[in-house]
Parts: structure tokens; sequence; C-alpha cells
């Protein structure tokens, strides 16, 4: 099988470096990805809503987006996007210090009844006061916590305030702001803090919530009830395991460097037995709304969490959902195949938005990179013609033309659009891109290829 699968793969794994986007595309991508991070500086001292005062936490912060949309620190969008190489150390430093001095520091009961654990992290952060508020739905820290949005938290924000940390490290080899103390306890300890603030199922050590602890899985579906063991969230814990394992080597503690190491490679081996469907998709988690998913499973091929013949299976489903319209909409994705909504009424099964709206089948761009990216695996045509989507999009409506254009939209549909200047719809696509095409050098979607097969 390892032979075959090289000698029907091989003349894709010698394609040259502009295989899924062009060099003057790239080159645009990346100026508009610049263009929309300026745009969502919020510098020391602006004001840029009536509804908040001005920006009071002592350093300039990166919101979701530009114009009056998301007047506030998100901590997921922040992480998403500090791979782009396009935030200065300064302003990185500034926010992981500022998310750190947020965490929660003892278990909190909301004024609805819901719980705020020991190690939570902001969902996101008010400029005028640097109040933390856990719960999507408000920017009210007295009234957060509505059941609706779940029972904790969102469960992502603590893995991505390591990642945001690792990141920090990575680039500025400062190595020293681990042991920073931040209201007594260090850093890392509070990355350790955060870890432990994520509920786990014990016997396959996955991310799982019950419908009496729900909390939001990922943000960019916390309109979205989603129980059981928890996929995207477990990815993301890979991810977070991973990089907390290589910072112990970096401290020099080799013991506990390969004991997360085999942990990881523990939660990647269970990902694949517990959310792998027949068909090659991961559905989303075991119990309420336990459909096959997207982001999760394009997220795991471009991780390398599906690897081999899955994410050969994986590429096959989303390329025949791509060529039947099932799944994209001018270069951006659904959530769910649409011949995988749960019924006629919903996409998802539990949603408190309606069908065809926002998390509930609106299309996004957000995750387009990594479906472009599984898609290219067997059809490199099909990814390209979705990138070329993408980018012809935001061509027509870049929000440089004017206070009439928007692009890029936060999500959209056949009918309507919402928030214009968002980040992540760009600079998610900009690093997959970035880092699939580096000119010179064989793509780094063809290493990791050739590395599972090892």
């Amino acid at each position: 099988m390892r032979l075959l699968f090289l000698l029907i793969f091989f003349p894709f794994l010698q394609i040259h470096a502009q295989a899924l986007i062009s060099q003057a595309d790239l080159h645009y991508l990346k100026e508009l990805t610049q263009a929309v991070i300026d745009s969502s500086r919020i510098l020391p001292n602006q004001r840029i809503s009536t509804d908040f005062g001005p920006n009071q936490t002592g350093g300039t912060l990166i919101r979701p987006g530009g114009r009056s949309s998301y007047p506030a620190f998100w901590t997921r969008d922040y992480a998403m996007s500090v791979g782009t190489g396009m935030i200065t150390l300064e302003e990185q430093k500034h926010m992981l210090l500022l998310t750190a001095s947020t965490q929660n520091d003892e278990i909190k009961k909301t004024v609805h009844g819901s719980i705020i654990p020991q190690g939570a992290i902001a969902d996101h952060i008010r400029i005028d006061d640097a109040k933390p508020i856990y719960f999507p739905g408000t920017y009210s820290f007295e009234n957060q916590g509505e059941i609706r949005w779940g029972h904790q938290p969102p469960l992502d924000d603590m893995l991505y305030f390591i990642h945001m940390t690792y990141e920090y490290v990575k680039q500025s080899k400062d190595l020293s702001i681990l042991d920073q103390q931040i209201r007594g306890i260090s850093l890392f300890n509070r990355l350790i803090l955060a870890l432990k603030a994520v509920p786990e199922n014990p016997s396959n050590q996955l991310v799982h919530v019950e419908a009496s602890n729900r909390g939001v899985d990922f943000g960019f579906r916390d309109a979205i009830h989603i129980t059981g063991d928890l996929c995207f969230t477990s990815i993301l814990k890979y991810q977070a395991i991973s990089q907390l394992s290589e910072m112990y080597q970096w401290k020099g503690n080799q013991m506990e460097h390969q004991k997360l190491k085999t942990l990881a490679n523990t939660i990647k081996r269970n990902i694949v037995q517990v959310f792998l469907e027949p068909n090659g998709m991961l559905k989303a988690s075991t119990s309420m709304s336990a459909q096959a998913d997207v982001w999760s499973t394009a997220w795991a091929v471009y991780t390398g969490v599906l690897s081999k013949d899955n994410a050969i299976q994986a590429s096959q489903r989303i390329c025949q959902s791509y060529q039947n319209k099932t799944l994209a909409y001018r270069g951006a994705v659904r959530h769910v195949i649409r011949t995988d909504d749960f019924n006629d009424k919903t996409a998802w099964e539990g949603s408190i938005v309606k069908k065809d709206t926002y998390q509930n089948g609106a299309y996004w761009s957000t995750a387009t990179g990594w479906v472009a990216y599984t898609m290219a695996l067997t059809q490199p045509t099909l990814a390209q013609q979705l990138i070329q989507e993408f980018i012809a999009d935001l061509r027509t409506g870049d929000f440089r033309q004017g206070r009439g254009f928007g692009a890029p939209w936060e999500c959209f549909t056949e009918r309507d659009q919402q928030n214009p200047v968002y980040m992540t719809s760009v600079s998610i696509p900009y690093q997959v891109l970035l880092n699939s095409t580096i000119s010179g050098k064989k793509p780094t979607i063809h290493r990791r290829i050739k590395n599972s097969l090892n």
C-alpha cells in the first residue's frame, strides 16, 4: 500500500512551490492581511467606540477586525493570527501579559449560575478597564455567563493562551518571560493552570463536556451546542501539549518534555480512533451535534493529526463536496457540508441561530486555507480554484476601496454578510498559504505528506 501510495502521488509530491497560489496573489493577500491587522490595532488611549472608553491597558491591542466591529481584545482571534509575522514583539508581549493577568485564580460562580473554573482564560478583555469577560455574548463584567453560552467559559481560550506564549517565546527567544511572576504565579505555571482548566475524558484524554457542564468547544461556533468528546478542542489540546513539551525542552526539563510528547501522541491516536467516520471526515463530537465537521477535518490534516490514507480519504470527500457545490461559496466554506446538515431546519443539531446564518450554515474564509491544503492532497487543481475564488472575492470587495466595501467579511451567505474587515478571514489563509508556498523551497505540504509516510 505504501508503494502504491507513492506511485499514485509522486507527481504531486514534485509540484513546484506555486502549487496553491500565484506569487502575485500571495503578495496581494499579504498586503491585505497587513492592512486588516493595522486596522485592527487599538493604540494606547485610542477610543474606537462611543460605547467604551479609550484603551487604558498600557499597550497596543489587536481586536478581531477593523471599523466598528468587536470593540475589545479577543484572545482567540489574536492568538490565531500571531503567526503572520505582522505583530511586533512589543505588542505580543503586552497582549500575552494582559491575558495572563486576567486569568481566573479561583473558582467563581456567575449571577446566572455558570461557573468560571480556576485557570480560565478570558474570551475577551475590555479595553477601557481591562476587565475579563469569560463568556461570549456580552461586554458586561457583572452580567456575563448566560447559560445559552455554556455552563463554563469557552474551552479553546485556555489552549490558545498556551499557543500565544509559545509563539512569543519562539519568535523573541526570550525564555525568561516563562519565569515572570504574575500575581505570585509564574507565566509557565499559569500555562499549566490553563491546561488543567480544560475538562477531559479520563479514559482517552480528549476534551469532554456533558450537557450539565457544557463549554463552547471553539469560539468560531459559540452559538452552537456541542457535547461529548470534542474534536476541534482535542486537536487544539494536542497542539498545546506539543508546545508545552517543547517549552519544557527549552527549559532543560527532558523528563517532562518526553512525558508530554508521549501524551500528545496518545491524544493524536485517540482523536482518529474516536472521531473518524467511514467517509474520511472527523465528526465534531460524540454526543450533541456529532456531525461531520469540515473545519476539524481540514485542520487535522493541516496539523498532521490525520495522515496517510485517512488524510487522502478526507481530501476526496471534501473535494467531492466542493465539486457538488455543497461546501463553498465565493472561496469561503461552511462548517458542515450541506448534505451533512442535521435536518432541513438546521445545519448543526444544537444551535441558537437560524439555519444558513452565522455559524449555522454561513460561509467563512477563516478555514479556507486548511480546506484548500486538504483538497490539494488529491485534487490540486480544485484547491487552486478554491483559492482563486477566495482571492477574487477579496479583490472585488476589498475594504480599502472605501466605505461601501467590506472584504474580508467575517462570514456571508448568498443574501447577506456581516462584520467587515475581519482579521482571521485573511490571517489564517495567509499563514497556511505562506507555509505551503515558500518560493525556492518545497512546500510544507509536501514535506508533511512525506513525513507521514515514514
